[in-house]
């Protein structure tokens, strides 16, 4: 498989099996549920000579299934709403793309520093917030702000975790996943 870092092989088999292909540039296991499988993993931000700004990928099937559902039931315009109503919510997620991107730089190794630096695409990397975002008043997918959520928290996730609560949907997923080491 195409990784960057040790892990178990059999860990390996599962994020596999979740992403349905082998995972590319894979660098670790950020977020792990109480029985230490895989459901934030975090990607290199150059894979294949390529700027990929998307730095963690929510791999659980359950909560990636709630958010599926979530999303199709419009709470991506919802929450769009309450944003575009709220300059303290609006200056939160700038706050989160702009941390989100200083950590995704401090991931970066000084060879893939130096590709970007030669092939002009730090604006891939130093542009794009959560998901790969340019636009940080929006939100785009739920899946990239959770993933992130789970690492470091965010404006984003804290309302959907809020909506959650306060649904029917009941526990939070935050309450079935534990930080890493």
């Amino acid at each position: 498989m195409n990784t960057d870092c040790e892990i178990d092989e059999n860990i390996l088999r599962l994020i596999a099996g979740r992403l349905g292909r082998e995972p590319r540039g894979l660098r670790e296991v950020a977020v792990s549920d109480g029985a230490g499988r895989p459901v934030v993993i975090r990607v290199a931000s150059v894979v294949n000579g390529k700027p990929f700004p998307t730095l963690y990928w929510l791999i659980d099937p359950a909560i990636n299934y709630r958010i599926d559902r979530t999303e199709a039931s419009g709470t991506i315009a919802q929450l769009q709403a309450r944003v575009n109503a709220d300059p303290a919510l609006q200056s939160a997620m700038f706050s989160d793309h702009r941390t989100h991107i200083a950590r995704r730089e401090s991931f970066l190794s000084a060879t893939e520093r130096a590709h970007l630096d030669a092939s002009g695409q730090w604006p891939a990397i130093r542009e794009r917030g959560i998901g790969g975002i340019a636009d940080f008043s929006r939100i785009r997918c739920l899946h990239t702000w959770y993933a992130a959520h789970l690492v470091e928290a965010n404006a984003v996730g804290v309302m959907l975790e809020a909506l959650w609560t306060e649904g029917t949907a009941g526990q939070s997923a935050a309450a079935v996943v534990t930080p890493p080491r």
